[in-house]
């Protein structure tokens, strides 16, 4: 029941958000409560994380854990996608301008979640925020991002008709998940069902983080938050590097992202043919992202 009651409070708020029309004027403002919530569950990841016993003897098997997770997830992404690129070759013909690469944003969530931390080890119990906020900022947050899908002006026919965009989906969702079961291989303390969950965040750090802080404790959430913030920190570096002979896997490491913080280098890397391919990629994973991470936690 209680796996149930976690599968339908995430997946609900995202759905509402769906048939949820608003004019574009408060689009603006949905944007600007998305940043806000985004801090605000980065913030209660931290806090989450202070109220661990004995952190400091687990920081190293953080950093090691968090290390391999990306090495099998990214490493089976990029394995998948060069070789359909160079299997369906597709020319995206760049724009000429150089990649403006900037990593201050990911630097600045990293900050927000040292701060919680900070925050929760220097206040009392009693003036920390409940453990259940964090649920229900997660609710929102879902809720927001099918408004802000909605009002994005992509139909679902749109998103279905980029052949290369659900292509690219597909296989970026596959190699992550292999991904995730290589991870459990090599990890004896990891059912395959949770490496599959651990796999499943595909770059949505602020809905992974929680949901695997719900799951599995702030151990994991926080494995997985590094895991996720460090696939945008890689795809801000290397898809400039990757557009002009891999298109699929310069739009692919960026996962969720590249409908929003990693889209702007898409667009400058691959010019404005990589667009319709980075938005379809983008809306198919940021819908599956949520489904697979419930529904694999709750029985891993």
């Amino acid at each position: 029941m209680e796996s149930l009651t976690t599968l339908l409070s995430v997946l609900v708020p995202m759905f509402l958000g769906f048939f949820i029309r608003l004019p574009k004027p408060y689009l603006a403002l949905v944007d600007k409560m998305l940043v806000v919530l985004v801090y605000a569950v980065l913030f209660l990841i931290g806090v989450s994380l202070a109220r661990v016993e004995n952190l400091g003897s687990q920081l190293n098997t953080i950093v090691l854990t968090t290390l391999l997770l990306f090495a099998c997830t990214i490493g089976m992404n990029l394995l998948a996608l060069m070789w359909f690129d160079r299997r369906f070759p597709w020319q995206a013909k760049g724009s000429g301008q150089k990649a403006n690469v900037s990593l201050s944003g990911s630097v600045k969530q990293l900050g927000c979640v040292a701060l919680g931390f900070v925050f929760g080890k220097l206040m009392a119990d009693v003036w920390l925020p409940p453990e259940n906020l964090g649920m229900y900022c997660l609710m929102a947050l879902v809720l927001l991002i099918g408004i802000q899908l909605n009002g994005s002006g992509v139909s679902l026919r749109q998103v279905l008709i980029n052949k290369r965009g659900v292509q690219t989906a597909m296989i970026m969702m596959a190699s992550s998940l292999a991904g995730g079961w290589l991870f459990a291989a090599l990890n004896e303390d990891v059912s395959w069902l949770k490496g599959l969950a651990l796999a499943s965040g595909f770059g949505w750090y602020s809905l992974s983080g929680l949901v695997m802080t719900e799951a599995y404790g702030a151990v994991w959430g926080s494995i997985m938050l590094l895991n996720d913030l460090g696939r945008e920190f890689f795809a801000l570096v290397f898809i400039p590097m990757l557009m002009r002979r891999h298109p699929s896997a310069a739009v692919g490491v960026g996962g969720a992202t590249s409908l929003d913080f990693t889209l702007p280098v898409i667009q400058s890397s691959g010019g404005l043919a990589a667009v319709p391919l980075a938005i379809s990629f983008g809306f198919i994973v940021n819908v599956a992202a949520p489904f697979l991470m419930v529904v694999f936690s709750s029985f891993g």
